[in-house]
């Protein structure tokens, strides 16, 4: 199987050109991208993938990748390689192939540009009118039918992300699950209307770790605060469709990646900063 793109159905974009830097055999683990400085670590895990493909993009609402690299090792199905060239900010999806067969279960579908269940950060969001389904929008009750149509256009893309941070000292408060008093909030309920919070910190997770809001909960009594999903999720279809949006947060994309409607930045390693810097100021003693 040569290095060129061979698949008339799988959309992606040109493939390793000469003179770039080789794909490398790189680690199984661990899952996801992983930046070491020098270059990143690609993982993904498919026991019944007949191959996998890393699409590298430059923009996230773009369909046509910048470049498109097969992973070559596969180690207890885990396929795998290393990039010396890639750096944070990189976007990236998979396109995998395999057998489509609804009896056992299999809807491998390259057409689709499938994004890192690993991802720390994502960019970009889904574009419902580009159908993100795996069967004909047109026949929503033919599920078993596979669609053709790419849709990496309208797929949030994955990217590397730089793990640096600055946590001066901070440790997790291992307080006994008999001294715990737990509090349930929204990231923007608990925050849009506060009046002690700056307007430009409400709704965020600058906001949560703004000193009114932490002193506040602290003397309370409260020593964990339980926020409502705030991992990546999605706004639904139908809501899209009526000008609406998730407000509690109940669609999962990806569950390691911080929701990025609760950051200020627009960098999506900018908005896990972020996301830290709220769980560090939660950490920090309450003043005296």
């Amino acid at each position: 199987m040569g290095t060129k793109h061979e698949h008339a159905d799988g959309g992606g974009g040109p493939a390793q050109e000469p003179g770039e830097p080789p794909i490398l055999p790189g680690r199984p683990y661990p899952l996801g991208a992983t930046w070491d400085g020098r270059g990143t670590n690609f993982a993904l895990y498919s026991e019944h993938a007949d191959e996998v493909e890393l699409c590298l993009f430059d923009r996230a609402g773009t369909g046509e990748a910048a470049r498109t690299v097969r992973l070559r090792e596969r180690t207890a199905h885990i396929w795998h390689g290393y990039l010396p060239d890639v750096a944070p900010g990189q976007l990236y999806g998979y396109r995998v192939h395999g057998p489509y067969d609804r009896a056992r279960g299999f809807r491998f579908n390259p057409a689709k540009l499938l994004l890192d269940p690993y991802a720390k950060a994502i960019a970009g969001e889904v574009n419902w009118k580009l159908h993100p389904y795996g069967y004909p929008a047109d026949r929503p009750n033919e599920d078993w039918i596979c669609d053709q149509q790419d849709d990496a256009a309208g797929i949030p893309k994955a990217v590397v992300l730089d793990p640096g941070f600055d946590w001066r000292g901070d440790e997790p408060p291992r307080i006994p699950w008999s001294h715990t008093v737990i509090y349930e909030a929204h990231v923007k309920g608990l925050t849009h209307l506060h009046p002690a919070v700056p307007a430009e910190l409400r709704g965020s997770y600058l906001g949560v770790a703004h000193p009114a809001v932490t002193e506040h909960l602290k003397a309370l009594g409260v020593t964990a605060i339980e926020l409502l999903p705030v991992h990546e999720f999605i706004d639904d279809q139908r809501l899209v469709d009526q000008g609406l949006r998730n407000y509690w947060g109940y669609n999962t994309l990806n569950f390691f990646t911080p929701a990025g409607r609760y950051a200020r930045a627009e960098d999506p390693n900018e908005r896990v900063r972020e996301f830290k810097e709220m769980v560090r100021q939660l950490h920090a003693p309450a003043s005296r």
